[in-house]
């Protein structure tokens, strides 16, 4: 194969004109290469830009010079490190994050994302497959199928990548043996159909050496297929199907540079739009038609799925981020309730009933995820049951948003159906995840219209429902504190009532333990029962530890802004445990009582309470007084509402 001319600048003096007008009208494809440790996958990318001639002279220099100083002899050149970036990829030979580069050929444009192999980095691999049309597995032929190649090709179908290449690398080392290569294939598809895959092109190649990577190999006289990329060249985008679906578009923001203006801007996920076309906006379900389609370059007479564009509407309605404009005959569904598939990305394993930040789209919502119905071995594809997921878990379960959210299945539509879980503290990425169908229950169960109002419970009680919410540890007085504020409300002629956290575990909670999941399940019932009861006009106190900081933010957020009183009863651990009211600390120290916050449990400190107790400096009857003082002082006048 004769060595391919690199880009010079000589480049630069072309004609821009000229090289933009044959490019700009190339299709895109997005496509990854996965598969497990040491396939090849770095040195295939790399030898793909290298055939492509998409690399500079100066970089073919800085390339050979590192080649040598990794050890590579004569005039071979280790392709993987135009790929693999980071310091430590090439110090250990591994990808670690995803790689993304571009090329180009005379037909086509590429996005393609080198994908790490090593299963403790799994989550970003799903990261590259999310927005892939296609899929390069990469099997070492001295190797044959491996785990991590199931574990890849099994969530590249569940992400919905319907074109998979099984490129079976490094025929070079079995000396182009064709048994070999049937042999891994047949493995391959047996699995492959195994999980609902029933097509897939497989092609013998080197990415080292260049066999049937960008042409025919004399080396594989026995196989008549395409060279890999002939293959991307001539495979058929998805996105061309897109457009034949009904209208969608997520809308990103509200584009109004003045008051003559007013337009909805967004990606166009599916359908084509036009002036004059009825739409739908959703979760409202107001309706209107489009007036105008505006871009930067003019207004346009149709847009299509993938273009990026403003519209307005003839009529002046609600509609925001996070709302979906659709086709009016054919909208897509809104539900709270849904099963969905789940890939756990993190370290820390999924908290069942916590919340999380939900995002599909450009909609976020709180959402809960309850105990999974079961987690996936990519092995043997048996259905295992779970309390919870771990890092790199795949596993099926439902889960509730306190909004309801516009979606498809994510068989239908990625952008409507694929979500990541966001943990609400770190802001880290936790999961990523297709919803499959909305639950029964979430369409059949609505809110009841009632005519006696929250607002007209309190004012028949002459007061401004609150929930005073006391937490600390074990022994820092927060029940003692807390009844004693009650009785001075009740003293004043106020309607009260006090959760606290052992009498509430004597009922409503005694199905409940003390693992870090029933703690989080503890607290969320209590929040629920507190929110029904500032409903009916009272000013509820609850007394609990509640450990977790997401969890007494969630019960802040189902109740209006101003009713959520967070009061820390500040007490130092030694100073709890030298109290031991109950002797709970001596069991924990003594390995009788596990799961105890402060000793095998965290505690996580208030942020910004609204209250904070300190008992080593205050008494608990001068703590009560301030508590009293704050809810009549600072709160005066919410204390009288009017019907």
């Amino acid at each position: 194969m004769s060595a391919p001319t690199y880009v010079t600048d000589t480049l630069i003096a072309e004609d821009i004109d000229a090289y933009l007008a044959r490019h700009q009208h190339k299709t895109m494809l997005r496509f990854i290469t996965c598969g497990s440790v040491d396939d090849g996958k770095s040195t295939l990318i790399g030898r793909l830009l290298y055939d492509s001639k998409m690399i500079f002279e100066d970089q073919l220099a800085a390339l050979e010079s590192d080649s040598r100083k990794q050890g590579t002899q004569g005039q071979e050149i280790d392709f993987a490190l135009l790929v693999d970036g980071l310091a430590a990829e090439r110090e250990q030979g591994i990808t670690i994050d995803v790689a993304y580069r571009f090329f180009n050929t005379e037909s086509r444009k590429f996005i393609v994302a080198d994908c790490p192999g090593h299963e403790q980095y799994t989550r970003n691999m799903v990261t590259g497959a999310s927005t892939a049309d296609l899929a390069v597995i990469l099997i070492d032929a001295r190797k044959g199928v491996l785990t991590q190649t199931r574990r890849h090709t099994y969530l590249c179908h569940l992400l919905g990548i319907r074109h998979l290449v099984l490129a079976v690398n490094k025929m070079d080392l079995v000396g182009y043996d064709q048994v070999t290569f049937d042999a891994i294939v047949a493995d391959y598809l047996h699995f492959a159909a195994s999980i609902g895959i029933d097509h897939f092109t497989a092609i013998p190649i080197s990415g080292f050496k260049g066999d049937n990577v960008t042409a025919e190999s004399v080396n594989t006289p026995w196989y008549h297929g395409p060279s890999l990329i002939e293959h991307l060249d001539t495979v058929e985008l998805d996105a061309t199907t897109d457009q034949t679906k009904p209208f969608r578009m997520p809308v990103q923001w509200v584009n109004r540079p003045n008051l003559d203006f007013r337009g909805f801007a967004g990606l166009i996920a599916a359908g084509t739009v036009k002036p004059g076309d009825a739409v739908r906006v959703l979760p409202s379900g107001k309706t209107s038609t489009v007036e105008r389609i505006v871009t930067l370059d003019g207004d346009l007479d149709q847009a299509a799925a993938g273009q990026a564009v403003t519209l307005t509407l003839a009529d002046e309605i609600d509609c925001s981020r996070g709302d979906v404009l659709a086709a009016a005959d054919a909208p897509p569904e809104v539900a709270d309730q849904f099963e969905a598939t789940l890939v756990w990305m993190a370290d820390e394993p999924l908290h069942v009933g916590r919340a999380y930040w939900l995002k599909l789209g450009t909609q976020t919502v709180s959402a809960t995820v309850q105990q999974p119905k079961y987690t996936v071995n990519v092995n043997t594809l048996d259905q295992l049951a779970a309390k919870t997921l771990e890092l790199n878990a795949i596993g099926v379960a439902e889960l509730a948003c306190d909004k309801p959210l516009v979606f498809e299945p994510y068989a239908d539509s990625r952008t409507l159906g694929g979500f990541i879980l966001i943990d609400k503290l770190s802001n880290a990425t936790v999961g990523a995840g297709m919803l499959n169908f909305s639950l029964r229950r979430a369409q059949n169960v609505h809110w009841q219209a009632l005519d006696v109002t929250r607002e007209a419970h309190a004012a028949l009680k002459r007061q401004k429902p609150a929930v005073l919410w006391f937490t600390g540890l074990s022994g820092s007085g927060k029940s003692t504190i807390a009844n004693l504020v009650e009785k001075k409300l009740h003293a004043l002629g106020h309607h009260t009532f006090l959760l606290d956290g052992d009498n509430v575990r004597h009922g409503l909670n005694k199905d409940l333990g003390f693992t870090e999941a029933d703690r989080i399940e503890n607290i969320r019932r209590v929040g629920e029962v507190a929110k029904l009861m500032t409903d009916a006009g009272l000013i509820v106190l609850t007394a609990f530890i509640s450990p977790f900081r997401a969890d007494r933010d969630l019960a802040r957020s189902m109740l209006p802004p101003g009713e959520f009183i967070e009061v820390f009863v500040d007490t130092p651990l030694d100073v709890a445990e030298a109290r031991d009211v109950k002797g709970l600390y001596r069991k924990a120290r003594s390995g009788q009582l596990k799961n105890f916050t402060g000793i095998d449990s965290p505690y996580e400190v208030p942020h910004m309470p609204e209250l904070r107790i300190d008992t080593t400096r205050e008494s608990s009857e001068a703590a009560a007084e301030r508590i009293v003082d704050y809810v009549l002082g600072a709160r005066a006048e919410m204390w009288m509402p009017t019907i």
